[in-house]
Order: C-alpha cells, then sequence, then structure tokens
C-alpha cells in the first residue's frame, strides 16, 4: 500500500551478508535488545499492581495480554521494524539524524527556519537521555526484586545490590560496545531461550491463552473497566520500553541485523513469556506478585535470578550507547558542546564512548535508584520518557516521509494517524502518572532542551558579532602586499568557523608579532548532513595568493575531525605542510554578555547568555576535539561582547 520507506546509503553495515551479518545479528542482540527483552520481569506484575486494584480473573488477564500483544506488534514490528528503521541518514538513526534528513544543511529549508520540528526533535533527544537514565535503574531493580521471591529475607539489600551492579556496568563502558556486546550477546540469547521456555511449559499445559491474540479481549476489556483500563495502560506500555533504542543504535549495527534479531529471536520469546505469565495468572491468581519469577520451578529460581541480573545490565546497554551515539550527533550538527569522543573499535567507526555522558548517566541512574527503591514507583517515570520519545519520532517520521520519500500526502497522513493513535494513547495513559514519579523525565528534558537551544542560538548569536567585526579576505591581502610584512619559514594554520573574511586570530597575531608565514592557511571544518563523507570530497583548497590558501574540509555528523590528516591531503595537493614546520594558531574567547543591540538577528536573554558562556568554558577545547598536536598551539586570548 505505501511505497518503500528507504534512503540511498552508502553506510558501512547497510547491507551485510554471510558470517558479517550473523556476526553483528548476535551482537545486536548483546546491546540493543537487553532493555525491551527484560520488559516481562516487571510488566505484567505492573499491570496488576494492588495501585489499580485489578484482580487477575480469566477475563482481565485476557485483555490485557491482547493489549500487550498488539502494543508489541503495532509499536515495535510495524512501525519501528516496519517504518522508522527505513528512516535512515546513510545508516545513522535518532532523532538527530531525522533533522537532518527533513532540513538538510545548505538547502533554503535550514535548521534555522525549522520552528517546531527541529524543538521537537530537541525535545525527542532530551528525552532520550532521561531514557538513558531511568532504563538501567528500571532493569536493575526488577531483576534484583526477584530476591523477594527467592530469599525474601534479603528483600532489604535489593537497592544496595542494584547499586554495585550499576556502578560496575558505567565503569566498563569504556571498553565499547564491540566488546561489551560480545561479551553480552551469549547472555541475551541464553535469557531469551529461557524465558521462551518458561513461557512455553506453561502454554503447553495451558494452550487455551493463546486465545489472547484476538484484540477483541482489548476491546471488552476497555468497554468493562473504562477509566481504569486508561491507567492500566500506562503499565502495559513497559512492554515496548527499549523500541527507541532499536532507532537510536543503527548506527552501532545496521537495519538488516537489528530488524532480523527482533523477527527471529526476541519478538517470538517474548510473546511466549507473556503468554505464559498470562496462563500462570489465570491458573493461580497469587503469583500477580511477581508472575515472571513464579513461572520458574522452586530449584531454579536461583540461577533464574542470576541470569535475570546478568540481563538487566545488558538491558542498561542499549540506552547508553544510543546516547552515545546522539550525543556525537548533537555535537557535530551544533546542538551540544564539543566532548571527548573516544572510537572503540578499529574497525567500525560508530561505535564511540563519550566519558562525560557517561558519568552524567551514572549519576543520575544511581540517584533515580535511591530515590525511588522499586519499580513500582519509577514505572510513571519510566513511562513518559518512552512514549514522549516515540510520539516525537511518529511526527518527525511523517516529514520524512513527505520530504523525503516523497510519498503521496494520503499516505503519510494514514500511516502517521496509526502510529500517532498508539503513541497518544499511551502517552496520555503515562501524563496523569505526572506528580507519581513522571515529573522526573519530564524536568530532565526541560532542562536538557533549554541547555541545548542555548548552545545553538549562542552559537549563532557567536558568529554574528564575529562577521561584524570581520574583514574582508581581499582588503586583507592589498594590505599584506603594501605593507610587505616580514614572512619566516614554515607554514601557518588559523583554525576558523567562518569559510568568508578574515579569521580574528589572524588578526591578533599580525597585530602582537608582525610577522606571517611563507604559507598561511585558513582551515574550515563544516559539518555535512550526511553520517559519513569520503575522504575524496572531505577536502577543497581555495588559492588566496600571497602564499594564502582557504581550506574547507567537510565531515559528516558521525565522523570525528583530524585536522592533520586534513594537512596530509592538503601536502600531497603540493602545498607543504610538513608536521614539525607547521604552528596551529587557535583563538581563546573571553566572552562578556551585553544587552541586545538594534537590529540583531539573532538574541538571547542575558541569563542565557551567561549559561552559554559557562558551557563554552567548560567544552573540550579545539585543541584535542580537532586532534591538533598541542606542542605545535599558539592560544591567542580575545574579548568578544555578545
Amino acid at each position: 500500500m505505501f511505497p518503500a520507506a528507504t534512503v540511498t546509503s552508502s553506510h558501512r553495515d547497510e547491507h551485510p551478508t554471510g558470517k558479517r551479518l550473523a556476526v553483528l545479528t548476535l551482537t545486536a542482540l548483546g546491546v540493543v535488545y537487553g532493555d525491551i527483552g527484560t520488559s516481562p520481569l516487571y510488566s505484567i506484575k505492573e499491570c496488576f499492581s494492588p495501585l489499580y486494584g485489578l484482580e487477575p480473573t480469566r477475563e482481565n488477564v485476557f485483555g490485557i495480554l491482547s493489549m500487550i500483544v498488539w502494543a508489541l506488534t503495532l509499536v515495535v514490528t510495524v512501525k519501528y521494524v516496519g517504518y522508522v528503521l527505513r528512516a535512515d541518514n546513510r545508516g545513522e538513526g535518532g532523532t538527530f539524524a531525522l533533522l537532518a534528513l527533513i532540513f538538510p544543511r545548505g538547502t533554503p529549508q535550514s535548521f534555522a527556519k525549522g520552528g517546531i520540528f527541529v524543538a521537537l526533535a530537541l525535545f525527542g533527544t532530551a528525552l532520550l537521555y532521561g531514557d538513558g537514565i531511568i532504563t538501567p535503574a528500571m532493569t536493575v531493580l526488577g531483576a534484583m526484586e526477584g530476591l523477594e521471591v527467592a530469599f525474601p529475607q534479603l528483600a532489604h539489600y535489593i537497592v544496595p545490590f542494584s547499586v554495585v551492579i550499576l556502578t560496575a556496568l558505567f565503569v566498563v563502558q569504556r571498553y565499547g560496545t564491540d566488546l561489551i556486546g560480545k561479551a553480552f550477546a551469549p547472555i541475551m540469547v541464553i535469557w531469551f531461550v529461557v524465558i521462551a521456555t518458561l513461557g512455553l511449559v506453561e502454554i503447553v499445559h495451558s494452550p487455551w491463552i493463546l486465545a489472547a491474540v484476538n484484540p477483541m479481549y482489548a476491546v471488552h476489556f476497555v468497554q468493562a473497566h473504562e477509566k481504569l483500563a486508561f491507567f492500566v495502560l500506562g503499565s502495559v506500555v513497559l512492554v515496548i520500553t527499549g523500541g527507541e533504542a532499536l532507532y537510536a543504535d543503527m548506527g552501532h549495527f545496521g537495519r538488516r541485523p537489528i530488524s532480523i534479531a527482533w523477527l527471529v529471536m526476541v519478538f517470538p520469546a517474548l510473546l511466549l513469556n507473556y503468554f505464559g505469565q498470562g496462563a500462570l495468572l489465570v491458573r493461580l491468581p497469587e503469583a500477580a506478585e511477581n508472575p515472571f519469577f513464579m513461572l520458574a520451578p522452586r530449584a531454579l529460581l536461583l540461577p533464574l535470578l542470576v541470569l535475570a541480573t546478568l540481563a538487566a545490565v545488558v538491558a542498561s546497554q542499549a540506552m547508553i550507547s544510543g546516547a552515545f551515539s546522539v550525543t556525537r550527533q548533537g555535537i557535530a550538527l551544533g546542538f551540544i558542546p564539543r566532548l571527548e569522543i573516544k572510537h572503540t573499535s578499529q574497525k567500525e567507526e560508530g561505535q564511540i564512548y563519550i566519558p562525560e555522558v557517561n558519568w552524567f548517566i551514572a549519576v543520575g541512574c544511581l540517584i533515580i535508584v535511591v530515590a525511588f527503591k522499586n519499580t513500582s514507583a519509577l514505572g510513571a517515570a519510566y513511562g513518559i520518557a518512552v512514549t514522549g520519545t516515540m510520539l516525537i519520532t511518529s511526527v518527525l517520521f511523517y516529514l520524512v516521509a513527505r520530504i523525503r520519500f516523497r510519498w503521496k500526502p494520503w499516505q503519510a497522513i494514514l500511516l502517521a494517524m496509526l502510529f500517532l493513535s498508539v503513541d497518544l494513547v499511551f502517552f496520555s495513559a503515562n501524563v496523569v502518572k505526572l506528580a507519581h514519579g513522571g515529573w522526573v523525565p519530564m524536568v530532565l528534558g526541560v532542562v536538557l532542551f533549554v541547555l541545548m537551544l542555548t548552545w545553538k542560538r549562542g552559537r549563532a548569536l557567536l558568529m554574528q558579532r564575529l562577521a561584524e567585526g570581520t574583514m574582508p579576505i581581499t582588503l586583507f591581502l592589498d594590505g599584506v602586499a603594501q605593507s610587505k610584512v616580514h614572512r619566516v619559514p614554515g607554514t601557518a594554520v588559523f583554525m576558523t568557523g567562518n569559510d568568508d573574511g578574515v579569521p580574528p586570530v589572524l588578526l591578533h597575531h599580525l597585530k602582537h608579532n608582525k610577522v606571517l608565514h611563507e604559507r598561511v592557511l585558513l582551515v574550515s571544518v563544516k559539518t555535512a548532513d550526511i553520517p559519513e563523507t569520503s575522504a575524496s570530497e572531505r577536502v577543497r583548497v581555495l588559492p588566496l595568493g600571497h602564499g594564502f590558501w582557504r581550506v574547507i574540509a567537510s565531515y559528516g555528523f558521525m565522523q570525528t575531525p583530524n585536522v592533520p590528516q586534513i594537512l596530509e591531503v592538503v601536502d600531497q595537493m603540493g602545498i607543504r605542510c610538513k608536521p614539525m614546520e607547521t604552528s596551529y594558531f587557535l583563538g581563546r574567547e573571553r566572552l562578556i554578555p551585553i544587552p541586545a543591540k538594534p537590529g540583531d538577528k539573532i538574541t538571547l536573554s542575558k541569563w542565557r547568555k551567561i549559561v552559554f558562556s559557562i558551557m563554552a568554558r567548560n567544552a573540550r577545547s579545539a585543541t584535542d576535539f580537532f586532534n591538533i598536536p598541542p606542542n605545535r598551539v599558539v592560544e591567542l586570548g580575545t574579548q568578544i561582547e555578545f
């Protein structure tokens, strides 16, 4: 009915086959599917929480099971695997990738004109960070709550054990998603086989439970309980938590391995386990206290608890890895300050580790565990973050379908209405829980949203101020020729964010040192609206005369700029740039907030200017970010009123 939703891609993992496909699919199990794969630990338990007062009768169990089946089918299988994963920007996913597809740079519809849609993408990203903080807390607590079933006397150790486990998880992040995924993948394979087997055993004894696949049971449940059914939906949504990780983590493994892993192993295992828990509840209503662990024979509770704990650790990985990917995109696109990005794989560029993000999530996660103490209290906060992100993804996907896939309006609207109808119901069911913990991700989302928007607008205002005082390059070169300034041997590199005019740092250097090198390169690093640029299209060199050249390097938003590598290309073009003969001149700005000037196109309130100044001071230095040799750098300070 709908056209194929695909964008031409040159991404490294777009069409893997054979052994490579098998390895990526297996590794994806260890990173992408831990979150949604451990939802059976707490989802049905929360649906029959004492908070709702819902008895596990046959009709209620069938109604909730039916909602669970169709939530997984419509949201994860149809929406994400069927459509959203196809909206890749050369293999990369996430809200920033969607934004780059909708408003590619260099077109009249730039980010600056994106308006509400740019704001939605930023808020969706902010909620994704909230999801990354809450997911580890929720899954590890869910596993540790098995102690209450296996060893009731250890129940008061749930929070301390969770803190220790989570701390260890964040410590090992430095080793990268490739190593972690390969270590975690066997655990998740065992996990899915075990939960499928536990469910299947119960289904064999009660095959009638499979009738719950009929959506009419969900309809009858809603009709019978009305308002209560709406609140229960806020717990049903827990079965799809982690769905957004499929898209956010796509750059780590590619669309095909993620889709195969879902359809072949994850989806069938989840369905079997949920049906098994439902059959157990009908047969043994008192199992509602913790139906997952009560599926297992008493003798197997301890091994299952250990396996659940390991799986919960894996579950935390999905959103952590997604947060790393999204952060790098945000840095390149100018929404997040420069941070340290460590590449953890010799083969896969998308596998990275960002220490600041890792420890930000770690601190937030540990605070959440200590504050909420159990999954029931944390469920409301979890649902808001997940459903909010999914809702925003649906809106942005509609724009991609219209603008990039060129679907007819009725096709895009029809599919968007299907997605939004489900997302809005789930989001509304969680909004009513704002006072019970749902405010946590909302507050976090608003704070991060304001910070990202402040950084973007602050950078734009700073560039505006710099442009106001920029001297035309032709006028500068004429002055150099007439003044016969002394030229010294070697090459000087002046980094500039503007590919027109003279960099302020060059004017300061000439003013104070009164010399110029024989060769002067004005280097600008630009970010393309694609994840990666090829080496052949990356560097452009424009001769300006009098020993000056303008060098423009274009990197994708999933690549890390490397200025020495740029100079190697320039050297091959015949412009001498030997490492030991090259000096780099960088500006260190001291920002002074001032009232807005008449005619300013971009304005910021004073408090946001102060926030921007603090962020700028704490951003990673250009020397580190651009991989410039520190012993070849000269920094010149300047004051800028903005």
